[in-house]
């Protein structure tokens, strides 16, 4: 009976070893398998071209003396390169002020010459009438965005200039309610019930875009960039600075390049780059320096997004530097309609007010499904949280009322080295939902000052990493 027995564990013993070995196995090829798919995917994102004609601002009327209204002379410009066929709207140095938004159309490229700077009004009555937008993953009518698009083709803004929303404590940031910018007792904000609350509703409840009108009087602000429903997407070289809200916002586009970007904008939601419900999007050469996330990955919120119900996938981020913000690379929150093959590599992410370097976060109100995240070759010199963090309770007082529990599997981090933080990796799955397939390799965390945190989770392996010069490995 003994031998029998010891045979039984010896055999179980073997069956748990080779299913261990499988399982690594598995997840290496997963990963090796991921960033061969890489290649493919790169090969499809390929910038506009335009045509071989410029249309300078000056020749409608603009003055580069920081006072006049451009904004006529600019759509002019815009308006007659683009019946021509397209070309370049250029904007040559100089300061120029636009009172109101920027709406570019199908084959132009605005084009902002070295030291050209353009200054928006900072009067919100400048970007009515409404139109067709998100905010924070929620589809409304509202004030335009500075630089704005709708079911355009082939457009892009470039060059060495710089874009400033001129966004500060007294304009458009203390709409966010918090006393830290500007906002004071009595004055009007985005959360008074009959603003922000009040479109959340809508969306729950169903009520068509076209009926839910914001604009005057609601105080939720517009993004910076934003290009909807629109696709063959260049953003490059320009300087973006002081934005209202999110700087770049591609929502529900296809084939967006971002390369060589600089946004440094600390104001409140002051994220860096959002693509919203994108497929095909290159993030390369950008430095970020931002209020918020450097770059938030999203697809819509809650029952809208699950209505919309379009995911973000092939998202790569390449070669970019993360300064400032809440996080350097983040999926979520708003991903109801679910994320896809996400690549981040060679990034240097480092600031003490850097949060986080990677992140996931999501709850239970957001449903969706995200899976295939990719990260290597990222060097954080310090965060002030978590190298490595995934959150499925963030906003957990909202989700206690909610029964969409997110998916999430399928993450690879490979050769992430760290030099300062609180967490190296801290992973916190929903109860009724964990994660699953969360693989870390060859990683090197030092001057970590808490254990890791790691709860609901199922397939965790750690392999070939050091935190405080210690081996830790888990299988």
């Amino acid at each position: 009976m003994k031998c029998k027995n010891l045979l039984r564990l010896k055999y179980v013993t073997v069956v748990l070893s080779l299913l261990i070995i499988t399982s690594g196995c598995s997840a290496q090829q997963n990963a090796e398998q991921g960033w061969k798919d890489l290649t493919a995917i790169v090969k499809k994102i390929v910038p506009p071209t335009f045509a071989n004609r410029d249309y300078s601002i000056l020749k409608y009327g603009a003055k580069a003396d920081g006072k006049t209204d451009c904004l006529p002379a600019i759509k002019a410009a815009i308006s007659t390169c683009s019946k021509a066929g397209g070309g370049r709207v250029i904007i040559p140095a100089g300061t120029y002020f636009v009172k109101g938004p920027i709406h570019l159309k199908s084959n132009v490229n605005l084009h902002l010459d070295d030291k050209a700077i353009v200054k928006f009004s900072t009067d919100d009555n400048d970007y009515l009438p409404v139109v067709l937008t998100r905010f924070e993953g929620v589809e409304l009518m509202n004030y335009s965005p500075l630089i704005y698009a709708e079911g355009q083709t082939n457009i892009a803004v470039t060059g060495k200039g710089i874009l400033d929303g001129q966004a500060d404590n007294d304009h458009w940031w203390n709409w966010t309610g918090s006393k830290r910018f500007g906002w004071k007792d009595g004055m009007p904000s985005q959360h008074d019930k009959n603003n922000e609350p009040a479109l959340m509703e809508m969306a729950a409840n169903g009520i068509p875009v076209k009926d839910r009108v914001f604009g005057k009087g609601h105080y939720m602000r517009p993004t910076m960039i934003e290009f909807y429903n629109s696709k063959n997407i260049l953003i490059q070289g320009v300087t973006l600075i002081n934005a209202p809200f999110w700087l770049i916002h591609p929502t529900l586009s296809q084939n967006i390049t971002v390369d060589g970007v600089i946004t440094n904008s600390l104001g409140p939601n002051n994220d860096g780059c959002d693509p919203e419900s994108c497929s095909d999007v290159m993030i390369k050469n950008c430095s970020f320096t931002d209020g918020d996330d450097c770059i938030a990955i999203k697809s819509g919120r809650d029952e809208d997004g699950r209505r919309v119900n379009v995911p973000s996938k092939n998202i790569i981020v390449q070669n970019c530097q993360m300064k400032d913000g809440h996080g350097g690379v983040v999926i979520g929150s708003e991903t109801s309609g679910g994320v896809e093959n996400v690549y981040a590599e060679n990034c240097v992410m480092s600031s003490p007010h850097l949060e986080r370097a990677i992140r996931i976060k999501s709850n239970a109100c957001r449903g969706g499904v995200m899976k295939n995240f990719y990260f290597r070759n990222i060097k954080v010199g310090q965060v002030r949280e978590a190298v490595f963090k995934i959150n499925m309770f963030y906003e957990k007082e909202k989700a206690a009322k909610c029964n969409f529990p997110p998916s999430l599997s399928g993450v690879y981090v490979n050769n992430v080295v760290s030099g300062k933080s609180q967490y190296a990796i801290y992973i916190e799955g929903l109860d009724n939902k964990p994660v699953k397939d969360i693989h870390i390799d060859n990683c090197a965390f030092q001057n970590v000052e808490k254990e890791n945190f790691v709860k609901s989770v199922e397939g965790l392996q750690i392999e070939s990493t050091m935190i405080n010069g210690k081996k830790v490995n888990i299988k």
